[in-house]
């Protein structure tokens, strides 16, 4: 490859020349050769001064260098400067017949006039002719002088001599087209790689203007945390945070933590944790102080090349201060409601008890009826204690050795008779014990949730089983119905906050569409997770996943 672009720069040059430069350059090596030898020769050879064919040779070489410079070859056409050349042959003639035979060498010039025709781009026969015969002009005078004393040396020195010189003319004919077809390869290898380049730069601008219509931040970065391409809006984050950091992720930043007060460190920031290899999704931070913070949803997936190396990773800035914003005036709104609800029913179930101490005095009737106050009072203070747990962001759990295989029991014994009254089948198949590091009251809470709505959602009866299984890390309880079963799309809605299920409104199922996301924030906030296998008419399976052991103990 060096070899094959190193004339790349004298060919260039050339061509910047203008015509008559050109010409002259061609003419030059011949001339400085013919120029030494005229100053040599009154001190070298000093019989050739009195030699008029010698001094017509140095006299009509001069003259074509002049001539190299002095001809307009840019206003003439077809190229009649190949003329010089071609007069070089009758100058080195003169030169060599008029030095023999104290200079025979010289008819080895005629090499130069060869070497530019062949290279000049002329048809192949004319330099072939031209390249035979001039070489032939210039050794028959010394010929015709020596007959008819000729011997065949003599003969075999004058053809030699033009073949040596079509061999030349053939070997620069041949390695000319050689370079010519390389040239053409490059050329159309320089334009498909123009091109390609061409459309490179088009695709890149149309991926950043995708990117930059986009209304979240995109930043893609290297395996050293360096920028290979970013939008507009994650340009606009980096300008809200402040960063002042040559290498993302580094440096002084205004990103925050939850609690919008608490700097995150250099390792927690988003980017920082996307080029250690992390993957992680919904992860909120909080960009910039003051009035002008916002709440920024972070996304990373890593970028993997074809052997499978780390070569980056892909990070997504998503401003959700409106919903954040909008989900804590929902959180107040409930937290005020429920505590303003909970005075009066509690009033409410007091007069109602005190009343009922006395029912003996009371009418049938009355009794009755303060009985269904008394029931719906209470079941709207269970509803509005749920209100109250699904509103808070504080739900606290105390996790501890303990046994689930009891909390199962108590769970089956507090639904049975609500089991028995819709004619279903409780049964449990639970190692005892069944250890697990969880909050025995929080974690009772949440199998009562599962339990009761198994028991809600089966109103024709059947039946309703509680198994478990565990491993060295985690311990899993199932709890499984024969109900109604909840559809493929409803089963990733279930565990959102008041959402109920169109067979369930149909059903005419009493419930508020809580107890299933209080029940996936006590799971969440021990460190666990819940699913849910179900199917239209199929029945529910609804899974807890709890870690078996604790965090070990510090010191």
């Amino acid at each position: 490859m060096a070899e094959r672009l190193f004339p790349r720069g004298p060919a260039r040059f050339f061509q910047r020349l203008g015509p008559r430069s050109q010409v002259a350059l061609c003419q030059l090596p011949l001339t400085l050769i013919v120029a030494a030898l005229a100053i040599a020769t009154p001190f070298a050879w000093p019989t050739l001064v009195h030699s008029p064919l010698f001094l017509a040779g140095i006299l009509l070489s001069g003259v074509l260098f002049l001539g190299c410079l002095l001809v307009p070859w840019e206003r003439l056409a077809h190229r009649p400067y190949l003329l010089i050349p071609i007069l070089d042959f009758v100058a080195i003639g003169l030169l060599r017949n008029g030095a023999a035979p104290l200079l025979p060498g010289l008819a080895v010039l005629a090499v130069f006039p060869v070497i530019w025709l062949s290279a000049s781009g002329m048809l192949a026969r004319s330099s072939l002719v031209l390249s035979f015969f001039g070489p032939m002009l210039i050794m028959v005078p010394s010929l015709a002088g020596r007959f008819p004393n000729l011997t065949p040396s003599d003969i075999t020195t004058t053809l030699l001599f033009p073949l040596m010189m079509l061999s030349v003319s053939l070997a620069i004919r041949f390695a000319s087209v050689h370079v010519r077809l390389q040239q053409r390869e490059l050329a159309q290898k320089d334009k498909e790689l123009r091109k390609l380049l061409r459309e490179s730069r088009e695709r890149e601008k149309l991926l950043q203007t995708v990117l930059d219509a986009t209304d979240v931040g995109i930043a893609a970065v290297d395996s050293s945390g360096h920028f290979l391409v970013a939008n507009d809006r994650q340009r606009n984050f980096r300008r809200a945070t402040g960063a002042d950091d040559a290498v993302p992720g580094q440096g002084h930043q205004l990103i925050f933590g939850q609690d919008r007060r608490t700097l995150l460190p250099p390792e927690k920031r988003p980017i920082s944790r996307a080029i250690a290899g992390e993957s992680f999704a919904d992860y909120l931070v909080w960009a910039g102080e003051g009035t002008e913070q916002r709440a920024v949803s972070t996304a990373a997936r890593p970028l993997v090349g074809e052997d499978g190396q780390f070569t980056g990773a892909v990070v997504v800035y998503s401003d959700v201060t409106g919903w954040v914003e909008a989900l804590a005036a929902n959180q107040e709104l409930v937290s005020n409601v429920t505590h303003e609800f909970k005075t009066p029913l509690n009033s409410v179930i007091g007069n109602v008890d005190l009343v009922l101490d006395d029912v003996a005095a009371l009418p049938p009737q009355v009794a009755q009826r303060l009985l269904v106050v008394q029931r719906n009072a209470e079941r709207l203070v269970a509803l509005v204690a749920d209100l109250s747990a699904s509103a808070s962001a504080a739900l606290n759990v105390h996790p501890k050795r303990t046994d689930l295989a009891s909390l199962v029991e108590t769970s089956i014994g507090s639904a049975q008779a609500q089991a028995e009254h819709a004619n279903i089948r409780l049964t449990a198949d639970v190692p005892s014990p069944l250890w697990a590091y969880a909050d025995p009251l929080r974690i009772g809470q949440a199998l009562d949730n599962l339990v009761s709505n198994a028991i809600k959602y089966s109103p024709d009866g059947g039946k309703v089983s509680i198994s478990a299984r565990s491993t060295d890390d985690w311990v899993q309880l199932s709890v499984s119905d024969t109900g109604m079963g909840i559809s493929s799309e409803d089963t990733t809605r279930v565990f959102k906050r008041f959402f109920r299920t169109e067979s369930a409104k149909g059903a005419a199922i009493a419930g508020a569409g809580l107890g299933l996301s209080i029940t996936k924030m006590i799971v969440e906030r021990h460190g666990g997770h819940i699913s849910c296998v179900s199917g239209q008419g199929q029945g529910s399976t609804f899974t807890l996943t709890l870690p078996a052991e604790g965090p070990p103990p510090s010191f």
